[in-house]
């Protein structure tokens, strides 16, 4: 039986959290059974400006919310994030 050893995190960012970052998207390889606490810890070690916008936006794991950050992003070798920040309007 083969292991996952990590996981391809593809994430996209919108609004406030891609001017913080300073990109849209971007590809993160994380340990597997990683959850979103330590995706946040990994996009802040590689973009420090982006810790205050990923405190307070919300994380959509394969179209779904994250409500529980200590909770194992996926059970496969690749998710979809998208990073969404508090908005106004809509």
């Amino acid at each position: 039986m083969t292991s996952t050893q990590t996981i391809t995190v593809h994430l996209r960012y919108f609004a406030a959290a891609a001017e913080a970052v300073g990109l849209h998207e971007e590809r993160l390889l994380l340990a597997a059974g990683a959850n979103a606490q330590n995706l946040a810890a990994a996009i802040a070690a590689a973009h420090p400006g982006a810790r205050r916008v990923l405190e307070i936006s919300a994380l959509l794991v394969d179209g779904v919310t994250c409500d529980d950050r200590s909770a194992p992003l996926t059970f496969g070798d690749a998710v979809r994030v998208d990073v969404l920040p508090p908005f106004a309007g809509g």
